[in-house]
């Protein structure tokens, strides 16, 4: 399609005109905020190049956000967690700067891994979804799963002769996030086949890891000695542990709440 050009266009034509380049173009940010910007450019009397610039990196900011919020959806996140709304003052355990230096993301850059250990509600799983979150804004690729999920996917890939394409898979990611690792026990051939998708990403991609048990009880999720060792090793090596305590976090939060109607009353 050839859009027609003359001089001389009324404020609807090249309105027009503008609407149809834009969908040709597929440039959804300009046609939606063009009239806003125009309107803008003349008020601040923008210089044509100005304008042209305005323009453009409206169409990229939106182009990223869309490119982040896919990210974001891609990963399997089960619900938002971002680090502006976590609690460091009700968890001190938790150092704010270590964690904020995670969410630049260079242990990534650097396929490092990640242990966050503690126990039920002292803020694991929060932490983990959002580095993940922060990672997939920053242009990662970011996969998050419960850890009996994804034994339990390897064991029905391997039933059905899949393993290989599935571990590739998990492998391919910047940031495998697995969650909730500690709470049951794997045999041996669940445990073997979370050992091969940690080996696959070794120095190559980067694991991060909440769990509620310290590494010296993973014997109770790893039978195997030797492998318990081995997948400890793959988990630590070059890597950052956080530990994030034994006090509950969301039981201080609801006891709070409970007393302080009992409090006013």
């Amino acid at each position: 399609m050839t859009l027609p050009r003359q001089r001389g266009l009324t404020e609807q034509a090249a309105d027009a005109a503008i609407d149809t380049a834009c969908r040709l173009l597929r440039l959804p940010s300009i046609r939606n905020e063009f009239n806003e910007i125009a309107d803008r450019a003349v008020k601040d009397q923008m210089t044509y190049r100005g304008f042209l610039a305005e323009l453009l990196m409206t169409e990229c900011d939106d182009r990223a956000r869309r490119r982040s919020e896919r990210r974001i959806k891609a990963a399997g996140f089960p619900r938002e967690k971002s680090l502006r709304a976590f609690d460091f003052d009700a968890n001190p355990n938790i150092d704010a700067a270590a964690i904020h230096t995670l969410a630049s993301c260079e242990w990534i850059k650097k396929s490092q891994p990640l242990c966050l250990i503690g126990d039920s509600g002292t803020g694991k799983s929060h932490m983990l979804i959002a580095l993940g979150t922060e990672a997939a804004m920053k242009g990662y690729r970011v996969r998050y799963t419960l850890a009996t999920k994804l034994v339990n996917e390897l064991v029905e890939a391997a039933d059905e002769k899949q393993l290989n394409k599935t571990i590739a898979r998990y492998g391919r990611v910047d940031l495998l996030c697995i969650d909730e690792l500690g709470y049951m026990e794997l045999d041996r051939h669940g445990a073997e086949l979370l050992f091969q998708v940690l080996t696959e990403r070794e120095e190559k991609n980067s694991v991060a890891i909440a769990s509620n048990e310290s590494f010296g009880g993973w014997t109770k999720t790893f039978t195997d000695p030797r492998l318990c060792a081995a997948i400890v090793d793959r988990l630590t090596f070059n890597g950052t542990i956080i530990e994030t305590g034994t006090d509950s976090y969301r039981l201080a939060s609801t006891r709070a709440r409970t007393e302080a109607p009992a409090e006013a009353g």
